[in-house]
């Protein structure tokens, strides 16, 4: 049984996506890239926005499965923190068109992307907050001490996706080394 067309039309915009950032995805190049109609994407998709939000809501779904199975192969609330985060840097360093759609500026934030992205907030805060329960981090506010972690990972991502931080370069280290040196402060604050 060959998959709905919603999904064939996701998979061919995920192609143009990666292949050329958001410009490259038209709903003309997704419904030829899918094998159907140029006006079939418009029976799924209100307009390309509503086409990225899904393609963004989907990529947000297929990374909480990533990570789940990340945390799972982990020892301690800590260490599952620091899978997740490295985790997350590794997507964003090999799918950078991703990484900037799932999170760019949206205009128009679809119900499905709300709650995807919300789901993914709220699973790292539940996670800030069991690392925080086994002692390893530091009281706060697990939300707040969520932000920060992520903020460290995703800008020490961009950072490097840019040419901004390397190992053997500027910064003299690389994502991970960043998140694994925020980690350490914060559970010697503690």
């Amino acid at each position: 049984m060959p998959p709905p067309t919603r999904t064939v039309l996701l998979d061919s915009a995920l192609r143009l996506l990666d292949a050329g950032g958001t410009e490259a995805v038209t709903l003309r190049e997704v419904g030829k890239g899918a094998g159907v109609s140029h006006n079939a994407p418009y029976k799924h998709f209100a307009n390309k926005e509503a086409l990225l939000a899904a393609v963004a809501a989907r990529e947000l779904s297929e990374r909480a499965v990533g990570f789940a199975e990340a945390i799972q192969q982990q020892p301690n609330p800590l260490e599952m923190l620091r899978a997740v985060l490295h985790g997350y840097i590794a997507w964003a360093l090999e799918h950078p068109a991703r990484f900037r759609l799932v999170f760019g500026r949206w205009t128009d934030e679809t119900p499905e992307l709300a709650e995807t992205g919300g789901n993914a907030q709220s699973a790292l805060i539940a996670l800030v907050a069991q690392a925080q329960a086994a002692g390893s981090l530091p009281a706060a506010d697990p939300e707040r001490l969520a932000s920060l972690v992520r903020a460290a990972a995703h800008g020490a991502a961009d950072l490097a996706s840019t040419g901004h931080l390397a190992a053997n370069g500027k910064g003299h280290a690389d994502p991970t080394d960043l998140v694994d040196d925020l980690l350490a402060y914060l559970t010697k604050a503690r």
